[in-house]
């Protein structure tokens, strides 16, 4: 007992210290090499032979075929295990043979008595069909398999990458998640490539395993008869029986390891066990069975025929289609019963505890999703890629576009269905609170009247849902005759991806958090390390530098130039640390690129101005209003509206860009002050022209 429990101690030690695997190989060199007893070799076949049994039952249990990675080296060492007893046996029987049948040892001798009855014809044959059924069938048919499954699953590799990228992009996917899918799929492709190699030595065990019964025979024939004076026949009997037995001792774990090969490459990627998932899909059509029934029992009944047991396999199959019958009734029933639950939703609840289902946890609150995009069940098939939808690859074109032009990484999309909007609506939300919806037809495109077209079209009149113009939904064929006419013509998809890169457009500001900020600040510590940490936290909080940015984005200034920003407020915090006055100097900084963004490449700016009495007025009540804001009379404040957007209307109409020129003290509370009233107005400070650029007037308000 004491001796047992020291070598399991020695056992686990060799297993910690990870040199098991090579343990194992020096001791396959040693079978090589070394004579073996008879009771080592008994030892070592029954071995054999319980391994290739518990592979086996693993791949049969096993889940999915990448929770047995390791199979094909698995498979390695064990056809090279039972490659080393087969050279190990036959120096016994070769050597020893001429001793009688139990000279190799007790396995041999039972499979050479026993199994075959001690007829050598017999297990001649008996050998052959195990070698034709393993090497023609099984192992042929596996190595077929796992060439087709290796290169398919190399060839979609690329698509299943790009599916993955996708879901990342639309929302559908953390960036864990998505990590740990790519790495399933290269794990995927490693197995199965390696798996199209271990079929091969499947194959080659096969192949070896004839010619070793080849080449034993013949040598014990004549090892027999020249060096221990046996007689041909009885050298025949004796080393033929030996060398049987041991070619079924070999060929039978053989023949298993080759099933359990032809398992692990015939699996689906489906978490479920193999008896489950055959039986469930075999066994679980009670018409087939009920056919399968009455076909068995029109035999039994024909005269001749041994009609007891096919009329008791009819009843047995009968009866299991009926009671399969009555069990998909009762789901049934129990799924109308659960009104929109499905079966498997109420199985799943029925056998979940009451006091499980009653406690709550913080995955049970909801997370706000910064963008979301909720669609009606029509505009699913918008959503699909395997329907043909290109929605979401215009989502990621719209987030790619407004990341660049604005400088940091839009937020993904979330897409989800709502059976409470209407079967062609669709919602745009931003932080769960909605800001745009509007209703499509999947079957026709949108053509839109920019203000100038020549004709009018047949279709449903509507409006465009990003910027308000007079649209008609036509059918697919009118969309040249549109376009003759003057009508800009899009699809559904374009629609709400126009729609959506509107919204963000003009809520950038609520896009970008601290998160945001501080990658931007890590990326630019790589370039500029010392302005970086001289900003933050020095001389500003990690807060600031986003109310800064929040400010110049809902103004509609890029960020694209975020060195220039981060030096602008190096330069300028000493001075303050207000959030507005640190904004006002940003801008000044990046005047350039505010103006050029505005007028091109022109060198001439054209302006709206204040009247000199108007801005003096507004200065004092500015003055005077303090941190509210301007107090000013609300007939002046309504007419300033009025005019500034009459203003800009003309601006645009003359195809001219609209600008508000005013004094640097006005220009914040100008800004907020028309934002809403002249979308398009882009008010400017005096000090944020550049010198480059000459200012003509176009019209003073209040004169």
């Amino acid at each position: 007992m004491a001796a047992t429990t020291t070598l399991m101690g020695t056992f686990r030690q060799i297993g910690r210290r990870g040199i098991a695997a090579p343990v194992v190989m020096l001791v396959m060199l040693g079978m090589l090499m070394l004579p073996l007893p008879p009771f080592v070799l008994d030892l070592l076949f029954t071995f054999n032979i319980a391994l290739s049994l518990v592979i086996l039952l693993a791949t049969m249990y096993v889940m999915r075929p990448l929770e047995l990675a390791s199979f094909p080296t698995v498979v390695l060492f064990a056809t090279l295990l039972r490659l080393a007893l087969n050279i190990a046996s036959t120096r016994v029987v070769l050597l020893h043979g001429h001793n009688g049948p139990g000279a190799a040892g007790k396995v041999i001798e039972a499979f050479g008595e026993f199994v075959i009855g001690g007829n050598f014809a017999v297990g001649f044959v008996v050998f052959a069909i195990l070698t034709i059924i393993n090497f023609v069938v099984v192992t042929k048919g596996a190595t077929r398999v796992s060439e087709v499954t290796a290169r398919f699953t190399l060839d979609a590799m690329p698509g299943k990458q790009m599916a993955i990228d996708a879901d990342l992009n639309a929302g559908l996917l953390t960036q864990e998640q998505a990590r740990e899918r790519r790495q399933e799929v290269r794990e995927e492709a490693d197995f199965y490539g390696s798996m199209d190699g271990a079929s091969k030595f499947v194959r080659g065990d096969a192949t070896a395993g004839m010619l070793i019964l080849a080449i034993n025979i013949i040598g014990g024939f004549f090892i027999g008869m020249l060096q221990h004076g046996l007689s041909a026949s009885e050298a025949a009997r004796t080393y033929t029986l030996l060398t049987i037995g041991d070619g079924l001792v070999a060929q039978v774990p053989g023949l298993m390891l080759s099933i359990a090969t032809a398992v692990i490459v015939t699996r689906v990627s489906k978490s479920q066990e193999m008896g489950k998932h055959v039986m469930g899909q075999l066994f679980g059509q009670p018409k087939a069975l009920g056919v399968a029934a009455a076909v068995l029992g029109a035999m039994g009944l024909v005269p001749g025929m041994p009609n007891l047991p096919f009329l008791l396999l009819a009843a047995g199959a009968g009866f299991g289609a009926w009671k399969l019958q009555q069990n998909k009734d009762r789901l049934a029933d129990g799924g109308a019963l659960g009104g929109a639950a499905t079966p498997g939703t109420e199985l799943a609840l029925e056998s979940t505890p009451p006091g499980e289902r009653l406690e709550l946890s913080w995955e049970d609150v909801a997370q706000v999703d910064t963008i979301g995009l909720e669609v009606g069940y029509r505009l699913i098939p918008l959503v699909d890629k395997a329907q043909g939808g290109e929605l979401m690859a215009r989502i990621k074109s719209v987030r790619r576009k407004l990341s660049q032009e604005l400088g940091f990484l839009v937020p993904s999309v979330h897409i989800r269905d709502n059976l409470d909007l209407s079967p062609h609506g669709y919602r745009i939300s931003l932080m769960g609170v909605p800001m745009g919806e509007a209703e499509i037809h999947t079957e026709r495109m949108l053509a839109i009247d920019p203000g100038r077209v020549h004709g009018t079209i047949n279709g449903i009149a509507t409006r465009d849902p990003a910027f308000g113009l007079d649209a008609v939904w036509i059918e697919p064929g009118l969309r040249e005759h549109a376009q003759t006419l003057g009508y800009t013509v899009v699809d559904p998809a374009t629609v709400i991806a126009t729609h959506l890169s509107h919204i963000l457009q003009n809520h950038a500001h609520e896009l970008i958090g601290h998160q945001d900020v501080q990658q931007l600040l890590d990326r630019l510590a790589q370039q500029t390390p010392k302005l970086v940490e001289d900003l933050v936290p020095k001389r500003l909080s990690l807060g600031a530098v986003v109310k800064v940015l929040q400010n110049l984005l809902a103004e509609r200034v890029p960020i694209r130039n975020f060195r220039g920003i981060v030096e602008s407020l190096a330069e300028h915090a000493g001075q303050s640390q207000d959030p507005g006055v640190l904004a006002a100097s940003v801008r000044v900084t990046l005047g350039r690129q505010i103006v050029q963004e505005i007028a091109g490449l022109g060198t001439e700016v054209p302006v709206i101005t204040l009247a000199p009495e108007l801005e003096q007025i507004l200065l004092q009540s500015l003055q005077g209003g303090g941190p509210a804001g301007a107090a000013i009379e609300p007939g002046l404040a309504d007419r300033l509206q009025q005019n500034v957007a009459e203003a800009a209307r003309r601006q645009e109409a003359a195809g001219e860009p609209a600008v508000l020129l005013v004094s640097p003290a006005l220009r914040p509370w100008l800004s907020r002050f028309t934002r809403h009233v002249a979308q398009n107005l882009h008010v400017l400070a005096y000090n944020e022209v550049p010198d480059n650029r000459r200012v003509k007037l176009v019209t003073a308000l209040g004169r």
